[in-house]
């Protein structure tokens, strides 16, 4: 039977899809906003189509990722469904304030175990899962970083004797293809977290018989994520879009190519990645290809270090989180 208290569990489940999609706003548009391909509004709703669109090209790997493969689902109750929830969205919340480009997903991931270990130990971790998303904090950036560099060498080998006039106008159109893919993989990687938590907590619950996502979650999950774009976080999109590498369209097209070749590669595997390593790795790796100089590495070293504290502080969060739920 569903209650009063699962009903809201689930809508903050979709705020926080919503936050998802506010704070990484800026990883599907702050290339083509920065190349002034599209203006902030024009951009944030293309992207948000995107967003929306991705449940009908992608399958649901990662919600079962995320559902049953980072804390044993037996153990899931609708205290560690809010505790995660809560710590993930306050971190959120920080970040953005702070400008600073940090995972959503990780954020979650963090949240789920904090309150699981406050509960039931380390025995409650699922390790394979735990540790394949945990490498791909470093492979993701990595990854986006040799497939942006790639894809700039050989675009930039193809157009080195075109005049830079006709090479800008031809990637201004290039760029809606690039961030189209990039909303794409974006929202078929990020909105499955969200899906992978709703259809635990129903799981939990006994509102369903076995884990799978009912196509209601899938459709309420790509709307709030879609609803997140459109309102976007605009101090985040000025740290990624001009303060890591001045970008001109080329720059914005191979950068979106190479992270959303990232993120298609992630979620056909069921690793729930982070867009915002992604995209800043591709961004770093076309940056580069001009002059090391090119990019500030020093603003790069601060989104690093925000990388790397935000699984366990997001986890001290959620585990303050839980232990408040059994207390009040």
């Amino acid at each position: 039977m569903i209650t009063i208290s699962i009903i809201l569990l689930i809508l903050l489940a979709l705020t926080f899809d919503f936050l998802n999609g506010f704070h990484d706003a800026a990883n599907s548009v702050a290339t083509v906003v920065s190349t002034r391909v599209l203006s902030p509004k024009v951009a944030v709703i293309w992207a948000a189509f995107f967003n929306f669109i991705a449940f009908l090209f992608f399958g649901l790997h990662v919600a079962n990722t995320i559902g049953k493969g980072i804390v044993d689902i037996n153990i899931v109750d609708s205290s560690i469904i809010f505790a995660a929830l809560a710590g993930a969205s306050i971190w959120n919340i920080i970040t953005w304030y702070l400008g600073l480009p940090t995972s959503s997903s990780h954020a979650l991931i963090g949240g789920l175990m904090g309150a699981a270990l406050v509960k039931s130990g380390v025995s409650s971790l699922v390790s394979s899962g735990i540790v394949k998303t945990v490498l791909f904090i470093f492979i993701s950036p990595v990854l986006g970083l040799f497939l942006g560099s790639i894809i700039g060498i050989i675009v930039f080998r193809i157009f080195r004797k075109k005049s830079p006039s006709r090479v800008d106008q031809f990637f201004r159109k290039g760029q809606l293809v690039s961030a189209a893919f990039y909303s794409l993989g974006h929202g078929g990687n990020d909105a499955q977290k969200t899906m992978g938590i709703i259809a635990g907590l129903l799981f939990s619950s006994h509102l369903i018989d076995k884990f799978f996502i009912p196509l209601w979650v899938v459709l309420a999950c790509h709307t709030a994520m879609a609803l997140g774009t459109v309102f976007g976080g605009w101090r985040i999109v000025k740290t990624l879009g001009q303060r890591v590498a001045k970008l001109k369209p080329v720059d914005g097209f191979c950068a979106e190519l190479g992270a959303a070749s990232t993120l298609f590669i992630s979620t056909a595997f069921g690793i729930p990645v982070s867009t915002t390593h992604t995209i800043t790795g591709a961004i770093t790796g076309v940056g580069s290809l001009k002059r090391l100089s090119a990019v500030r590495w020093g603003v790069a070293g601060r989104i690093v270090w925000a990388w790397i504290f935000t699984i366990p502080l997001t986890g001290i969060i959620a585990a303050g989180a839980y232990y408040l739920t059994k207390v009040f």
